[in-house]
């Protein structure tokens, strides 16, 4: 998604050239907490706002009439339904959002992939009608994070509207070299919101050699936490010029990045992560630390492609 300011006659004409904030329904509890945040954040950053429902066979409820026979099969199917409710609840929500819908024959995961290919990002919940009660993320959820060509946001069961009800989006940096996507998406966020964001980059000792420990020789953590400030600092240059009204505090911390992220995401609206993505790669492309946050964080988590 791309911000800037707009006024006058050519909000509108600039408007209606974005890309859409697409969110993913089915008529489950986790989709409408799902829904519910992306109306908001579609409000947030002046976007219009796409609804989007997968229906198969198993949607269809049987249904008694006088044209059916006994011996044949009838059935109706709810996902007109499911896409009319979600509709009318945008509407009682916030009447003035542009909305638009699409029901899709075919399952929810191809749905949502195809819809993300036109999409300023994708929202869905984190499990959907079905999915069993102990799961702590949807196959769906999980397979979309992992294959989506836009950013992605996850809205984890107990995430509720306000979103904003700390002030400020949680920014994980891998390392400047490959953040750059996810850390515009940060900026933009950030400013749309008119909170602060951090901008947090974690580093670990390296293990102590023998001879090291013979010696007792010292570790140099403060180099190393300065070359860690320097890396962020990098990773942050550009998009911090283009931001200048958002800020930022730089947070640099010892420990494993996934435990540091799942601390500090009990404080924020939103944490921000890079999703690395290889061409013709099949599989679920995720990483151990963000297949963690899906199902641990917090707070709601977007991931943001990072094409290699």
């Amino acid at each position: 998604m791309a911000l800037s300011e707009k006024s006058g006659t050519n909000k509108k004409v600039v408007e209606t050239m974005w890309l859409p904030l697409v969110v993913g329904v089915d008529g489950s509890a986790s989709s409408l907490r799902a829904l519910d945040w992306a109306v908001d954040e579609a409000a947030r950053l002046h976007l219009p706002l796409k609804i989007v429902h997968a229906t198969m066979e198993d949607d269809w409820e049987p249904v008694c009439g006088p044209a059916a026979g006994a011996a044949n099969s009838c059935g109706q199917d709810i996902g007109p339904y499911v896409v009319d409710a979600a509709q009318e609840r945008v509407r009682t929500h916030n009447p003035d959002l542009k909305v638009t819908t699409e029901l899709v024959c075919g399952d929810a995961v191809t749905a949502l992939l195809n819809a993300g290919r036109n999409a300023s990002a994708l929202v869905t919940g984190a499990r959907g009608r079905g999915e069993l009660q102990d799961l702590l993320l949807g196959s769906v959820s999980l397979v979309v994070a992992a294959r989506a060509e836009c950013p992605v946001v996850v809205v984890r069961d107990g995430d509720e509207p306000p979103a904003d009800r700390f002030e400020q989006v949680l920014l994980g940096v891998a390392a400047a070299e490959s953040s750059s996507a996810a850390v515009r998406f940060a900026f933009e966020v950030a400013a749309a919101r008119g909170c602060a964001l951090d901008a947090l980059m974690a580093w670990q000792r390296p293990a102590r050699t023998s001879i090291s420990r013979l010696l007792d020789l010292p570790r140099h953590e403060d180099q190393l936490g300065q070359r860690t400030r320097a890396l962020l600092d990098e990773a942050l240059k550009q998009s911090a010029g283009e931001f200048p009204a958002v800020d930022v505090r730089r947070i640099v911390v010892e420990g494993p990045a996934r435990d540091v992220l799942l601390t500090h995401s009990e404080t924020t609206d939103l944490l921000v992560v890079g999703a690395h993505r290889r061409h013709n790669r099949g599989g679920l492309d995720l990483g151990r630390v963000n297949h963690a946050l899906l199902h641990y964080a917090a707070c709601p988590v977007a991931l943001v492609p990072q094409w290699n």
